[in-house]
């Protein structure tokens, strides 16, 4: 059994940091969490299913109100080590 998450056929879903490709990516800065998720949502809505998003974000609430999120839209949290983000579309 495989402990990849993702086939390496399609680059996108390839989620090892010395080679990651990102489907798209956003500095936030130090957007407040409530106005990140709402861009966040609109940033992700044209990615497709599997592609991952690079998200920074240096507000002091992202390590718990990003894996909330993921959590409550279906979403996958591929890597979470503050201020960077890896988010799977659904």
């Amino acid at each position: 059994m495989s402990t990849q998450p993702h086939s390496p056929a399609n680059p996108q879903r390839h989620v090892d940091a010395a080679a990651a490709v990102f489907a798209a990516e956003w500095d936030a800065g130090e957007m407040g969490c409530g106005e990140v998720l709402i861009q966040l949502r609109l940033r992700m809505r044209p990615l497709a299913r599997g592609d991952v998003f690079r998200l920074l974000s240096r507000d002091i609430a992202a390590p718990v109100e990003l894996p909330a999120w993921c959590r409550v839209t279906g979403r996958r949290l591929v890597r979470a080590e503050h201020p960077e983000y890896w988010i799977e579309q659904k």
